[in-house]
Formats: structure tokens, sequence, C-alpha cells
């Protein structure tokens, strides 16, 4: 793709809207999945330079619907080859209203307590975030909410104590920004806001 190209369009976001599953997937597997693909091998390699381990991409496939149209799809971006939801990892991912950049700890991960410490250990750090960073416990729901002292608080505390908690932390872009921001733009954007969670993740992964 030339540099002066947009690298999202109107399209990417509004395939959300297509009726029915197959349709819906059909659309998803040409126009954003190719892109994914691009995305996941770019920062897996960006991520593995880090020194914090080898990374791969893992494209979502959402293989086992057979009735619902998924309503929101990403790359996964983990330190394994074999999979990714019990780890923490990076995500790039559109809903039809924005698109997302952010570390993931769902629920199926199996060290959440303890994720939870070493985060409530260092919350400086992520109030240190620049103020466009949200939070969020739920990689189901689209909503975020700023970073604050509190709300960090009672997701902490949700995530030491409540199986299905998550944490999320990143960036969302407005579809309307996404789309006019050219390729080069647009990832240096992306490695921007990696670079910036970075520690973020060091301190999930209890790498400090």
């Amino acid at each position: 793709m030339n540099s002066n190209q947009y690298y999202w369009t109107a399209d990417d976001f509004n395939l959300f809207t297509i009726e029915g599953l197959e349709n819906r997937m059909e659309a998803l597997q040409t126009l954003v999945q190719p892109k994914f693909e691009l995305l996941g091998r770019r920062f897996a390699d960006l991520l593995s330079a880090h020194g914090s381990g080898e990374f791969f991409p893992h494209v979502a496939k959402h293989a086992r619907r057979t009735v619902n149209p998924p309503t929101d799809s990403w790359v996964a971006i983990a330190p394994s080859k074999r999979g990714y939801k019990a780890l923490p990892h990076f995500q790039i991912g559109l809903w039809k209203t924005h698109l997302f950049i952010i570390i993931a700890v769902i629920y199926e991960n199996p060290d959440k307590k303890g994720i939870a410490e070493r985060l409530e250990k260092n919350t400086n750090q992520l109030l240190a975030l620049p103020d466009t960073f949200i939070i969020s416990g739920d990689h189901m729901k689209p909503d975020a909410q700023c970073i604050s002292k509190e709300v960090l608080e009672k997701l902490l505390t949700r995530l030491q104590t409540i199986k299905k908690a998550e944490f999320l932390v990143g960036r969302h872009l407005t579809k309307e920004v996404a789309v006019k921001m050219t390729e080069e733009h647009f990832l240096d954007f992306a490695e921007e806001t990696i670079d910036e969670l970075l520690p973020i993740y060091d301190i999930i992964a209890g790498r400090l």
C-alpha cells in the first residue's frame, strides 16, 4: 500500500452493520483481515525486538460463530504461537464506531490476581499515561473510561475478586479520525501507542 493512501476506510467499519453471519464474515475476510495480517506481523516483530521474548500474531477467525455475526474483530499479538487468550496480549481491532489499540487481560487469564496486585503497586505508571489513553473491564463492550485513580481501583479490585473480570488499557480512535489517516500516519500512531504501553505490559507480565 502506498504511504499516501488511507489505511482504513469507512467500509472497514461499516461491515459490522452488514446483516447475516456469512455476509459479514465475507466482508471481514476481504476488507479487514488482510490489514490485520500485515499489522500483526509488523508489530510482532516490533514487540519481539523489545527483548521480552518472541511475539506472534493471531487474527481473530470467529470460527465458533454459527448464527450471530461478530460485532468487532482484531489481531492479537502475544508471546505464544499456540494461542493468546490465557496471556496478557496486545490487540489492534475495530468496532463499527472506533478502532482500538490495547493491552488485554481477558477472563481466560489464570494470573489475574497477580496482575492486579502488580498493577496496584504501579498505578503511578498507568496514571502517567497521556490523557488520550483509556481503560475498560470488559472486552465484549465497546465502551471505555478515562484513566483515573477511582476507576483504576475499582477495575483492579474486580480483577482480583471476580472470575470473569478483565482489564484493558490503551487507546481508541474514532472511525471519523481513523479513516482520515494515511498508512504512514496510522502506523506511526500505532507504534507510538504500543511504545507507551510497553512499560505497562512489563508490569502486567511480571518482567519488572
